[in-house]
């Protein structure tokens, strides 16, 4: 199977679009790129699609590596033929061809090889046959130095039978529906282990038991860990007699001593050989589901993270709350440079109230402060409150900013190249602030996993994960376009076709040579190549640059056709930017060429209507119900304002202004049925949410959104 049709069979894309994704992967354009600016050529694919054709091409990729690899070890044995080349260059898909090539597959010493060698093939061959007359006289003509007698030659037998039945491709395929089916997944309580703390948040799944088919993601994920953590067993069952009889039936054809010699060989092959292995595989292939699952909710999460509202070029001042150490200090200025320091102790054990509120009160002056940002961790709720005292001569909005990974920005090396005399307390008031003025800039600086939305990701392929949330983080910065005069490395990095080095490279080249005035400019950065600049002009911003087009996505290449529309409408460039009126009236058709076609032209236009525009909304400020400072303070039944902290399969979390969130299941999320949570509730939306139980013991809340 070619790799063409290969995509094209898992996706039902058309040909067309796939062929020319393919070339364009192969002369390394990114997934924004092509997206973005190569609309003509594969027929206006989204991201979503050419994800489904990177990834399809990828497993092609990965099956083809292990069929040569296969091939190689067939030829090496002389066992190739070319019938079984063919079936392997046929096969489409890794577990069918592994199944190919099970039976020549190196072993380790098993009970077969042991009676091959004891030279029982011919006695299994003959019992296989079901044409035996006297079987007990046949066995004792194999009764040797090593084979002591008939029971032993007929047990030498059986373990040969058993192997050739565990290698029969459509007998392992019977198991594999039985299992798929069938299969119950049983959990059962450790008993030593689960009186520990820890083990209490299991206890669910202390006694569990459920189909393997219908488990959820988030259970499945959770039992693992259990079992992992050593609170619990887990295994697979499913109806053994069943499974045993549907071999049997493709195997007996007539009843005599040899069918049940068969009979046995079978019992001991499924018992032995074929429910562990392909219980195994299906426990596997469950984590793989499971695994696909928790990295979508991650991913889905993380995209409206970084995509979540900025407040834009502010003043700030940012306050990482603490009691016993104090609240630290910072003030920001509206490109989010660093400006001052300081450690304030309005709480206990010091309570010095007045003298912080004085202390802030001359800092919003001094540095002409626009907003307070106060990090949502510990004494959050306290410095809130305290502030909103403060008498200000204007009128000052008031955020709480998630902390969540901010301790890892702050110890991590991008946080010492940036801040290397300051310590990460200060650091960490300073990624708050800069959190509140422009979240995606200041995330990407974090490992995504560290950022706390989602469901188990320390459980899921850390490959795979990574993997996925690269691919998001990038989308997310090249949705939004970065001004390359003020980028730090690890966003720049993310931008198409730059990577880590060459963002090192411009951050160098920017300091020694002052702001970038021109997009050309960036090709004089050292390694910077046609190619990289070709990917990522287009997502680069040059504010005040001469040409205008520098601060917009159109791409360099397609200046030359502004330039002409301009000169059609008798008009510059800078007038027909953002004149709706004109632009609206042009005929398109006129200016397509082999290479440019609608699709871009509608880009064009719409870009110029409106260039460089942020597609984020902007941040809102927001207040929690003051009369709630911890979980004592609710009742069932109260009206709370509340922001969507988290996202799961299973429903969403909200912060309600104290330390534990609180969740809202899907069943509660609407007066509807609901599929998918994010049809309902985004990250960081404000809600408002009923009370329904409170288990302080267990320090969980209940909520609802379908109260109305």
């Amino acid at each position: 199977m070619q790799l063409l049709n290969y995509i094209k069979s898992q996706t039902n894309l058309p040909e067309n679009g796939i062929k020319n994704t393919i070339e364009l992967l192969n002369e390394d354009c990114t997934i924004p790129f092509i997206s973005r600016y190569r609309k003509e050529r594969t027929g206006n694919l989204d991201e979503v699609q050419l994800g489904d054709i990177v990834k399809y091409k990828t497993q092609f990729e990965e099956l083809a590596k292990r069929k040569t690899t296969i091939l190689k070890a067939l030829k090496e044995q002389g066992v190739l033929t070319d019938e079984l080349h063919q079936k392997i260059e046929t096969t489409s898909n890794l577990t069918s061809l592994e199944d190919i090539y099970l039976p020549y597959k190196k072993k380790r010493k098993t009970k077969a090889e042991t009676a091959r060698k004891n030279g029982l093939e011919p006695l299994a061959k003959m019992i296989m046959s079901q044409r035996v007359n006297n079987l007990e006289y046949t066995a004792s003509k194999y009764i040797n130095n090593e084979i002591k007698n008939r029971d032993l030659a007929l047990e030498g037998a059986r373990f040969i039978i058993a192997e050739w039945v565990n290698e029969r491709t459509d007998i392992r395929n019977i198991i594999r529906y039985q299992l798929e089916k069938f299969a119950t997944l049983t959990t059962k309580a450790i008993k030593l282990k689960i009186a520990e703390e820890k083990a209490q948040k299991f206890r669910d799944y202390f006694n569990w038991t459920e189909p393997l088919n219908r488990c959820p993601s988030h259970r499945f994920l959770a039992i693992l860990r259990a079992e992992k953590e050593g609170f619990i067993r887990v295994k697979i069952e499913i109806d053994n007699e069943k499974a045993i009889d549907k071999i049997e039936q493709r195997i007996i054809r007539i009843h005599t001593n040899c069918s049940k010699q068969i009979q046995l060989a079978i019992q001991d092959a499924y018992k032995r050989l074929l429910f562990p292995a392909l219980s195994n595989e299906i426990l596997t292939k469950a984590k793989h589901k499971a695994d696909d699952n928790a990295i979508e909710v991650f991913a889905k999460n993380l995209k409206q993270l970084l995509l979540g509202a900025p407040l834009g070029e502010k003043n700030i001042l940012a306050i990482d709350p603490g009691y016993r150490t104090g609240c630290k200090l910072v003030c920001l200025n509206s490109q989010g440079g660093f400006e001052y320091n300081e450690t304030i102790y309005p709480h206990a054990p010091k309570n010095d109230s007045i003298g912080a509120m004085k202390k802030i009160n001359s800092l919003v002056d001094a540095y002409k402060i626009e907003a307070i940002a106060i990090g949502n961790g510990t004494a959050s709720r306290e410095t809130e409150q305290l502030i909103r005292k403060i008498k200000f001569k204007k009128d000052i909005q008031v955020f709480v900013v998630s902390e969540a990974g901010a301790s890892i920005y702050s110890a991590s090396k991008v946080a010492r190249d940036e801040f290397p005399n300051y310590d990460v307390t200060v650091r960490g008031a300073i990624s708050i602030g800069r959190r509140l003025a422009d979240p995606l800039a200041e995330l990407v600086k974090i490992d995504a996993k560290s950022i706390g939305v989602g469901q188990y990701q320390h459980d899921v392929d850390q490959t795979k994960l990574k993997k996925s949330l690269d691919v998001v983080v990038e989308s997310c910065v090249n949705t939004v376009g970065v001004n390359i005069n003020t980028a730090s490395i690890p966003l720049l990095s993310y931008v198409s076709g730059i990577g880590f080095k060459l963002a090192e490279n411009i951050v160098n080249y920017r300091n020694q040579h002052g702001p970038f005035i021109a997009r050309n400019e960036i090709k004089k950065v050292p390694r910077l190549g046609n190619k990289a600049f070709e990917q990522s002009a287009g997502f680069l911003r040059i504010k005040n640059a001469n040409n205008p087009l520098d601060n917009s996505a159109v791409h360099p290449e397609s200046y030359n056709v502004v330039s002409k529309i301009a000169k059609d409408n008798n008009t510059s460039i800078e007038d027909l930017i953002g004149n709706k009126q004109l632009l609206q009236n042009i005929e398109l058709n006129k200016y397509c060429t082999s290479t440019i076609g609608l699709p871009t032209l509608i880009d064009l236009i719409k870009e110029l209507e409106k260039p460089g525009l942020d597609p984020r909304e902007m941040a809102k400020a927001f207040t929690f119900n003051q009369n709630i400072r911890s979980i004592n303070d609710l009742r069932e039944g109260q009206l709370l304002p509340g922001i969507v902290n988290n996202i799961t399969n299973f429903g969403c979390f909200v912060d309600i202004g104290i330390k534990e969130s609180g969740l809202v299941h899907v069943s509660n999320l609407a007066n509807k049925f609901v599929s998918d949570v994010n049809e309902i509730v985004n990250l960081h939306e404000q809600v408002i949410v009923k009370v329904l139980e409170v288990d302080i013991v267990r320090k969980r809340i209940q909520l609802s959104m379908n109260f109305k």
